[in-house]
């Protein structure tokens, strides 16, 4: 029997290890340095106790909570609504108007959204915690109670990238008392032969050098039934009856050892917890694409993520990955359910993570986000390119919930994470319909110029044009306001901070570095919003995406092959930008950012993709992230690793994976609400 293959053995057992004579080899090897010095943690906050409060109050609480966010959030996009309609009115409606208006009502109630998330998060983060959000204990650490699965799926990936990875979370959480209760196994879909005999290789070489035969397995499937959702639920099926809780990480994740072990005692204290979410940061990449976005999410993604902890309590959402989730509940409620009809809208779910979370919260379980649990990263694309081939398999993803918003005995929130997930590709194509008929409604009106006197009409006095100067002012304010604040407030934390302040770098380079960021993300978003556009029709338009491993490292993009994907956005704004020129030439200024953006977005994708720009930068002390000025013991071992030479093969024979405990997990035949039968029905005579 091959070492990679599921074992099968007798009768369903619970598992557990014992110690056993591992032999070890001398080869390339990164050991974990001492953890440095941790920050000063904030002041405590008196935590709520969840079993103590009981979902009555729980409820009570999160209405107030809610309505304390949706109230501002549909105020400020109503406000803006009135001030665009007396606009729009002033000189006559018309039939591009009536569109362009509720467009517009919608588009701003999207980023009113976040705007009142980040208000939140900042007025959480002053006070130094939210009393009733999970907390992590800060108690000493007691037994715990339940055995934990930690799984890293994986398909045609870099093997020294992720077994580098898998070393430093193993070696951090060695360190830890509770180690014991852990497991860890690389799941492997992979489908090329040369890969799976690095991994494999790769795999023997560290249970080896680490002494972890018996502890931590690899599994590699001779079918992709599913892909990563199917990968996880076949796991479940052959060993999840030995374990309580699991930890899903990506191929690219990174945590902390303390991390791990906090979430595992958050699911002990907490029976009625269902996922526990964290907060990923990014971190890893060298090129000006990735150190822009990895510095954005590092200044405000603690902020953002408060801000929606605080109103989505216990109905939070999952990721996917750097979680943990109750073992029983996700195998006995999370089975995912074939869509009705054909791909890309129906088949197998592609962006399972949020579905799992409506299901474990329409089982009765709560899905908490905890932004405080330190010790948890990913990595982010390098580049434009990878990072909108990555986008454009999260698009079909989030398209096709629109096949589960009308499933039954969803909770309204789960409903709204799925909303948001469509709307966050939706929207720009929505975006870009708003800036078209804008253009248009300028251009015909610069054409024609204003009618003094209307035909059929016997009048003396002439109908002057009316403007309205303040309504205009006034929008563009509140526009701003509503895109800039957040990274304001962010930056605000930060600066008021001593140590935060110093691990970025300074004052003035964070100032710098929010500014020049800010110019970054606007000459992007223009390219983004033709990318998302043309994934969603291409969604619309019944086209599929395959399944392909995400790039990593830090790859740089040539001329050619930028020109060969941005040509069309080339093409869209020199067409644009000389149309309003020749038609319209005083418009040109308001759509200057979105013209520049789509006009330079081949040298933009060439230039943020080196990694010697964002190097250069880093030297200077621009754009820096805590990880980088004090890099945490994890990354700087999974580093290390990666650029050693691969271990050579090891004559050693270590158990692949555990005897089988079988734990059921077969999805239900889903049932919709009478929309979702009618789309059933068209589906199925489709």
């Amino acid at each position: 029997m091959s070492s990679v293959e599921p074992i099968q053995i007798g009768s369903p057992t619970v598992y557990t290890p014992t110690p056993v004579d591992t032999p070890q080899i001398a080869a390339p090897a990164v050991d974990l340095p001492p953890a440095p010095p941790t920050q000063p943690a904030p002041p405590p906050v008196d935590p709520v106790n969840l079993d103590r409060l009981g979902e009555h109050a729980l409820r009570r609480l999160a209405r107030w909570r809610r309505l304390l966010f949706f109230g501002p959030t549909f105020l400020t996009a109503a406000v803006a609504g009135v001030l665009m309609f007396d606009i729009l009115k002033v000189n006559g409606q018309t039939a591009l108007n009536c569109l362009a208006l509720p467009l517009f009502v919608v588009l701003f109630g999207w980023i009113s959204g976040a705007f009142w998330a980040a208000i939140i998060g900042f007025v959480v983060r002053l006070r130094s915690g939210d009393p009733a959000v999970l907390q992590q204990h800060a108690a000493p650490a007691q037994p715990l109670h339940g055995r934990t699965a930690i799984v890293t799926p994986i398909y045609n990936e870099d093997t020294v990238r992720v077994f580098a990875g898998t070393d430093a979370i193993w070696q951090s959480l060695q360190q830890q008392p509770l180690a014991a209760s852990f497991d860890l196994f690389v799941l492997s879909d992979t489908r090329d032969p040369d890969i799976a005999r690095a991994e494999e290789a790769a795999w023997r070489a560290l249970v080896a050098r680490r002494g972890a035969d018996g502890r931590l397995f690899y599994r590699r499937r001779t079918d992709n039934v599913g892909r990563k959702s199917g990968n996880l639920a076949e796991f479940v099926r052959n060993w999840g009856g030995a374990y309580d809780y699991m930890i899903v990480l990506d191929a690219d994740s990174i945590m902390s050892g303390q991390a791990l072990v906090a979430m595992a005692q958050l699911m002990d204290a907490h029976p009625k917890v269902g996922v526990v979410q964290t907060l990923p940061l990014l971190a890893g990449r060298d090129t000006l694409f990735a150190r822009m976005l990895q510095f954005a999410v590092r200044l405000n993604g603690l902020m953002l993520g408060s801000g929606l902890a605080f109103w989505q309590l216990g109905e939070s959402n999952y990721w996917g990955h750097n979680a943990i989730m109750r073992m029983r509940a996700f195998a006995e409620h999370c089975a995912l359910p074939k869509l009705p009809g054909k791909p890309p809208f129906g088949g197998e779910i592609l962006s399972h993570d949020i579905v799992e979370a409506g299901f474990m919260r329409r089982a009765g379980y709560q899905v908490w986000l905890v932004p405080d649990i330190s010790g948890s990263w990913e990595e982010v694309p390098s580049n434009v390119i990878d990072y909108a081939a990555r986008d454009r398999r999260w698009a079909q993803g989030n398209m096709q919930h629109i096949g589960v918003l009308p499933m039954r005995g969803l909770h309204w929130l789960s409903r709204l994470h799925l909303l948001t997930g469509i709307l966050s590709y939706a929207s720009s194509p929505l975006w870009l319909l708003v800036l078209i008929l804008s253009s248009i409604v300028t251009c015909i009106q610069a054409v024609a110029g204003h009618q003094y006197f209307q035909p059929g009409a016997i009048s003396l006095f002439p109908t002057w044009p009316q403007y309205r100067d303040g309504e205009i002012a006034a929008v563009l304010s509140m526009t701003a306001v509503v895109l800039l604040v957040p990274k304001m407030l962010g930056a605000a934390l930060v600066i008021r901070d001593r140590a935060a302040r110093a691990a970025f770098g300074g004052t003035w380079h964070i100032i710098g570095g929010f500014l020049f960021e800010q110019l970054l993300s606007i000459l992007l978003a223009p390219t983004m919003m033709l990318f998302h556009s043309e994934f969603v029709i291409r969604a619309l338009l019944g086209r599929s995406v395959g399944w392909d491993a995400q790039a990593r490292g830090d790859r740089g993009i040539s001329w050619g092959e930028a020109l060969q994907r941005h040509k069309w956005h080339l093409i869209i704004g020199l067409v644009w930008g000389s149309l309003i020129l020749w038609l319209a030439p005083d418009f040109i200024w308001w759509m200057s950012p979105v013209i520049l953006g789509m006009i330079i977005s081949v040298p933009f994708t060439v230039f943020t993709s080196r990694a010697s720009l964002g190097l250069a930068l880093r030297r200077h002390g621009w754009l820096l992230t805590p990880e980088e000025t004090r890099q945490p013991p994890e990354l700087a071992a999974a580093e290390a690793a990666r650029a050693l030479t691969p271990v050579p093969a090891v004559d050693f024979e270590p158990l692949a994976v555990p005897p089988r405990s079988p734990l059921a997990m077969v999805a239900a035949t889903p049932s919709y609400l009478s929309v979702g039968n009618a789309r059933r029905r068209i589906a199925d005579s489709a």
